[in-house]
This record gives structure tokens, sequence and C-alpha cells, in this order.
């Protein structure tokens, strides 16, 4: 290894260390000042890689909607929940900030927080349930297909995943043998193939929104095409700004994040994909009130 390597090597371990020691820092402030913190009004729930960094950057250009003050998802309800609910308020703003953002702006104001592991992990809905009865969970969605193709990508790439993407495909069923039980008879079970590596089951999103609505109550969920929010993205938000309450203030500035650039499909396993899921996508139409767009406009 180079000089210039271990440099680089050594800055980005320093730079961990100190991000590291930065949120000690900020849990230990926020714990001391959690009974004067907010409990999020909003959970964004939806199906990972389906636009949640970009809904995220929409919704906090609003004067009176706050994100955690530390970190984009906090992952209480999931695999942080023997923390207490002492340590998920300290995530979130002060009450008396959200007070006077509505005072101020005469429209309600709201914390929110995003975790895409919410809506498949199996406790944690009724996790929220118990500690935020009252709070709205917005679940985007978008083609299955293209879900599970950049779910493995992105797993390959942050090194959870090993085998190619047919292979880890193939590898799935036996890799989720058991993990739902695991997870439910032991709630501080983590595992990282039921979070990491189910990119078939995660794209069945109607099978999660029907358990979830079992418990949390379904007038509780909008379920948003993705899609349509980056296509068409002014009168879709604005339906998911009316479905909280919250007055628009701002002009909206929309932009698309987190997108990885990757290989296209070979159609023939496009194809194979689109079958399995052909049923799910059906199920889905009741949550949306339209035909997935990816099944009506071909969208890829």
């Amino acid at each position: 290894m180079s000089t210039r390597d271990l440099l680089d090597v050594g800055r980005a371990n320093a730079s961990e260390a100190t991000r590291t020691a930065l949120l000690l820092g900020a849990d230990a402030v926020g714990r001391m000042t959690s009974r004067a913190r907010v409990l999020p009004g909003l959970l964004i729930s939806g199906g990972q890689r389906c636009g949640t960094t970009s809904n995220n950057k929409a919704l906090v250009q609003q004067p009176t909607v706050f994100r955690p003050v530390w970190r984009k998802g906090v992952h209480y309800f999931d695999v942080d929940y023997d923390r207490g609910l002492d340590w998920y308020r300290s995530h979130f703003p002060l009450i008396a900030q959200l007070d006077r953002a509505a005072r101020r702006h005469k429209t309600r104001a709201l914390a929110f927080e995003s975790s895409p592991y919410y809506l498949f992990h199996p406790l944690a809905a009724e996790r929220i349930a118990r500690d935020l009865p009252e709070v709205q969970l917005l679940v985007l969605v978008r083609d299955p297909v293209e879900r599970a193709y950049s779910a493995h990508a992105h797993e390959y790439a942050r090194g959870f995943e090993t085998l190619d993407f047919v292979s880890a495909l193939a590898a799935e069923t036996e890799r989720l043998e058991g993990e739902e039980a695991r997870l439910i008879a032991d709630p501080g079970y983590r595992s990282d193939a039921h979070r990491h590596q189910a990119y078939l089951a995660r794209g069945q999103y109607a099978t999660q929104l029907e358990r979830v609505a079992g418990i949390v109550g379904r007038d509780r969920i909008k379920v948003v095409d993705s899609h349509r929010f980056f296509s068409d993205p002014e009168p879709t938000f604005g339906s998911v700004l009316d479905w909280l309450g919250v007055e628009p203030l701002v002009r909206t500035d929309f932009e698309r994040h987190n997108a990885r650039p990757r290989a296209d499909m070979p159609e023939d396993l496009r194809r194979r994909l689109e079958d399995h899921f052909e049923p799910h996508d059906a199920a889905l139409e009741a949550w949306l009130g339209h035909v997935p767009s990816w099944r009506s406009e071909g969208t890829r």
C-alpha cells in the first residue's frame, strides 16, 4: 500500500471516529433533554430503495416539518427497540421549536423519520401502535422488479451481499427460512438476511400493508407510487401534505437522490420477475386507488 493510500485510510478512519464521537455526544445531549422533545407524527416506512430520501428532502423544505436532529432514520421500531422510548424521543426537535413554527405559520407542525425496514419487520407495527397510537405512516412503492435489482446493487456495494443478482434470488428462500419466526421469538435478534437480502419478499407490498393495517389501522396509512412522485411531483407531494394536514408554505424543489448506475436487466429475467409480482401488484391497486404505474405505463 502506498503512502497516499495509507493517508487516505487514515483520514477515513479519523472521519468515522469523529462521526461516531459526535453521534455519541449528540445522543447524550438528546437523552438529557428527551422529555422536552417531540415524538414524530409521521413515519415513512415504505419499501427500501423507493425514493424515501427524495421524499425526505422535499418534506424538510416546509418550515413546519422537521426531521430527526442527528439521523435520517432512527430504526427504533425495528432494530433498536430495546433502547427505550426516551432514547427514541431524544433524536427529535424540541417541543418549543414546533410550537413556535405552528404559531408563526398557523398550520400543523410535525416531526418525522424514515426507516423503510419498519414495513417489513414483523414486530415494528405492534411497537408503533403501542408507542405512537396517532402516528401517520407514509409508504412509498415502486416497480418491485426494479426495486429488487436496485436493492441488490445497494447491498452488494455495502458488503451485505456477495452473490450476483440471479444467485441471490435463487438463495432468498433458504436465506429467509425461519428468520421471521426468530425475530418474533427473540425481540433482540437481528437478521442480516431478513433486512438486507429479501429482494422478492420486500417487493410484495400488499401483503405487508395488510399486516400493518390490521395493527395500526388502514386510515392511518397512505401509499404513494414513487414513479408518479418522480414524474409529476407537485400534485403527488401536494396530496401528501394535504393528508398530513400541513399547509404548503414554500415552493418545493424536487430532486432525485441515491440513484445508483447499473447494467440493464436481461429481458428474460425481467419477464420472469414481472410474472412473479403480477398478483402482488394487482392487490396493490386497492391501496393506490389506481393500477400501479409500472403496470399501466410500462415505467422502468
